[in-house]
């Protein structure tokens, strides 16, 4: 077997080994960790030269870690950028690189070059199968979660553009303008303290609910009562109660979809195990001789000696 053959079938099995996945796993921790401390500033300022080091330590570990996953391809570096995975991995190592080769535009894009070191920690996502699974999902529930949002945002208009008319003179601060009455019912959809809102309109803006003072900036107290009432009630149970919950339901049966995914490309790796792995068979009895031999010679060398001390 030729040299090259043989180092892209011991990157392949260093790729697929669970010692270097875990090790890489622990670098990105050590790298999230790094750049957690660095947010101290004056603080850690002593360990500067230390914590700089060590940044550069991660990042010639991340180059490595792409050249072997380059090579693990054989005589097709390019099929390592098929994965978006791995892209993303490429472009963080890139930005790194580019910081240390280029200070001069270091300070430009300094926000940049930041922002790179920290996504480092998302990497994390690639090493740990379930998560990695989770944003796939979540990628993959894109198209019917943007069909929800749609429907929702449809819903937010009418109802803000209502909160305009109903509550504008009453509560200029929640519903003044139309993107106000946007960012109050996105309040109110959080349920954070959706109902000092309703009370406000309820009674009036110039009126104090237990020890609450209303909104400031009051005019005109124009009470609503029941409207206000049936308008929060409705837009609650139809913003909260049934449009998150389709959002949830939509990510539900994505997970169910990716598990049977899953479950097919593993069948299809069984059935087609003993055709794809012939090469790599070839490469571990390679190696088996190898060691054998030299178990052999290191027998014979034992030998050896015990004779001669024999004689």
């Amino acid at each position: 077997m030729k040299l090259f053959d043989r180092f892209t079938v011991y990157c392949r099995f260093l790729v697929k080994s669970r010692l270097f996945n875990n090790f890489i796993m622990m670098v990105i921790l050590l790298a999230g960790v790094v750049v957690g401390i660095q947010t101290y500033g004056e603080m850690v300022a002593d360990w500067k030269p230390l914590l700089y080091l060590i940044d550069k330590a991660i990042l010639a570990i991340f180059i490595f870690e792409v050249f072997i996953r380059m090579s693990a391809e054989g005589r097709k570096p390019w099929m390592y950028f098929g994965d978006p995975w791995n892209v993303f991995d490429f472009v963080i190592v890139t930005v790194g690189i580019a910081a240390i080769l280029m200070p001069e535009i270091n300070g430009a894009f300094v926000a940049v070059f930041r922002l790179a070191r920290v996504m480092r920690v998302f990497r994390l996502v690639r090493t740990i199968p379930r998560l990695q699974l989770l944003v796939n999902v979540l990628l993959k529930s894109i198209p019917s979660i943007g069909h929800v949002a749609i429907l929702m945002s449809i819903i937010f208009y009418i109802y803000a553009t209502m909160g305009v008319f109903l509550f504008g003179v009453n509560d200029p601060v929640h519903f003044g303008t139309l993107q106000l009455s946007f960012l109050s019912l996105f309040r109110v959809v959080t349920l954070e303290d959706w109902t000092d809102i309703m009370y406000i309109n309820m009674y009036g803006c110039d009126h104090e609910i237990w020890g609450y003072s209303a909104a400031s900036g009051c005019v005109n107290a124009e009470p609503s009562g029941m409207v206000a009432t049936i308008f929060f009630v409705t837009f609650v149970l139809v913003g909260t109660m049934v449009m998150l919950n389709l959002f949830i339901g939509v990510i539900i049966n994505s997970m169910e979809e990716a598990k049977l995914d899953v479950q097919r490309d593993r069948e299809m790796r069984r059935s087609a195990k003993p055709a794809l792995t012939a090469e790599d068979e070839l490469a571990r009895l390679s190696m088996r001789l190898d060691e054998m031999q030299k178990e052999l010679q290191f027998t014979m060398y034992r030998l050896g000696k015990t004779r001669k001390k024999d004689e």
